[in-house]
């Protein structure tokens, strides 16, 4: 016991850091490790989620505190997460937890894949520094919400990878305000679980635990979220969450058809992250090509092949009045204008 309870203290230290830095990945790495061990769904979700009221609560005022919160982003946020989350609490209840497991696992699948290339395929567009619509906001919320109660885990890879990718404000303010929606939310989604499933059934082996570790870690993620390299953190991240969730699937297809899978999970997940991974080098070599300048253009001596006793003159020669060449023949072309002009 003492060895399991020290475990799940790691575990919560670790998806409250990711989930304090990158805004995602608390509930979808834990319901992701849980769920991989075997525990049903609808238990691990409500757990997760009572862990995760103390978390996001630490969380959510240490950003406020640090000035990452946007209210006109959280307030939207919290008012439809926390009726998304209620039905979506009330969907996972209802059915089977042995038909859940397998939906569940490819939830998160899709959801440490949207991880993977936030962090390391998709490349940063120009912000347009333009206000989010209250509309947009309120349906972002909602199915988040939902997502999340029923995944256990997903309001931060729905909420704040949509919102980061629009780039309309800096990304801590993004962070800091789906962190302190998030704790609407989960308190919404656990008193629903409390109502359906009741208190006695909550995993509180694993929920203290979780809870000690997220409260000890949380302000130091918020402190630091500016200041490690969240591509490789949420890579590696969305990387655990796919290997986790692959080796469930295809552990959930061996029991449904009889027999064992032909391909090993360990297989299945090594090849979806060779893949992932190719697709994200590709990507960055042809960014990097695009961004590369173009040396077909004229040199500095082209531009000033027309000036008479200046076209020989490097960068680094001293112009009038201590002022130096720049390279790209504008201030050449202008003191010779000058000259004939004088």
């Amino acid at each position: 016991m003492p060895h399991t309870f020290v475990l799940i203290l790691v575990l919560g230290l670790f998806v409250q850091y990711v989930d304090g830095v990158l805004g995602m990945g608390y509930g979808a790495t834990s319901s992701a490790v849980l769920i991989a061990a075997g525990l049903f769904p609808a238990l691990v979700s409500a757990s997760v989620h009572t862990a995760e009221i103390f978390s996001s609560f630490v969380s959510g005022v240490s950003h406020l505190k640090f000035g990452n919160v946007d209210w006109r982003i959280a307030l939207p946020l919290s008012c439809t997460g926390t009726v998304g989350g209620v039905i979506g609490a009330y969907i996972l209840v209802s059915l089977p937890g042995e038909t859940m497991r397998p939906v569940v696992a490819l939830l998160l699948l899709v959801l440490g894949i949207r991880i993977f290339v936030r962090f390391l395929v998709s490349r940063r567009r120009d912000s347009t520094r333009r206000e989010f619509s209250r509309g947009f906001l309120l349906a972002l919320g909602f199915t988040g919400g939902a997502v999340d109660a029923v995944g256990g885990g997903g309001w931060g890879p729905i909420c704040t990878s949509t919102l980061v990718a629009a780039n309309r404000t800096e990304p801590r303010y993004v962070i800091g305000s789906v962190n302190l929606a998030e704790f609407f939310t989960t308190s919404a989604i656990v008193a629903t679980f409390a109502v359906t499933l009741g208190l006695e059934a909550f995993l509180w082996n694993i929920t203290i635990p979780l809870i000690i570790g997220g409260v000890i870690v949380a302000p130091v993620a918020a402190y630091t979220c500016r200041r490690v390299s969240q591509t490789l953190l949420g890579a590696a991240v969305g990387m655990i969450i796919i290997v986790l969730n692959v080796r469930s699937i295809a552990r959930d297809v061996s029991t449904y058809v009889g027999a064992e899978v032909a391909v090993s999970p360990e297989a299945i997940a090594v090849s979806v992250l060779i893949g992932l991974i190719a697709i994200a080098v590709g990507r960055a070599m042809l960014a990097r090509r695009l961004a590369a300048p173009d040396v077909s253009r004229d040199t500095p001596g082209d531009n000033a092949s027309g000036v008479s006793g200046l076209s020989g003159l490097s960068p680094s020669e001293d112009l009038a009045g201590g002022r130096r060449y720049s390279g790209d023949g504008g201030y050449l072309a202008r003191r010779a204008s000058d000259r004939e002009g004088g």
